[in-house]
């Protein structure tokens, strides 16, 4: 069984989204996901100051099985990208809400509103059982 975390918000397309400041969201995808998709071998991801649009691809993620799109639960400026998956992508597979985060995207709203705003876990649990 999957772990969904309380306090996260969630996409219908399996991406978690945290509030990691006041204009700040943290984005990964849903150990859901990592598990539909096997052994993740890349993470293509945009470079900070990339614009991003909420609902829209931002990236690629690359398993053994397929490529699949990654979409921003949010809008704003890439502020961070995770360096660490360029040299260890699994880490999505071990630590999908941990280690294996994939960027913070900057803002102009209240990231604590735009997270709330997404599918809470009960919801999330909902859509994927």
């Amino acid at each position: 069984m999957s772990e969904i975390r309380q306090g996260l918000g969630y996409t219908e397309e399996h991406e978690w989204a945290l509030a990691a400041g006041e204009h700040a969201v943290r984005i990964g995808i849903t150990d859901h996901a990592q598990h539909q998709l096997g052994d993740i071998v890349f993470v293509e991801l945009p470079r900070p100051g990339d614009r991003v649009e909420a609902g829209q691809p931002l990236g690629t993620i690359e398993s053994v099985k397929t490529v699949s799109d990654l979409y921003a639960p949010v809008g704003g400026i890439v502020a961070k990208v995770n360096e660490a998956l360029a040299d260890s992508p699994e880490l999505v597979n071990s630590e999908p809400y941990d280690g294996g985060w994939m960027l913070e995207i900057e803002t102009d709203a209240d990231a604590s509103e735009l997270v709330t705003a997404l599918l809470d876990a009960a919801a999330y649990s909902e859509r994927i059982d």
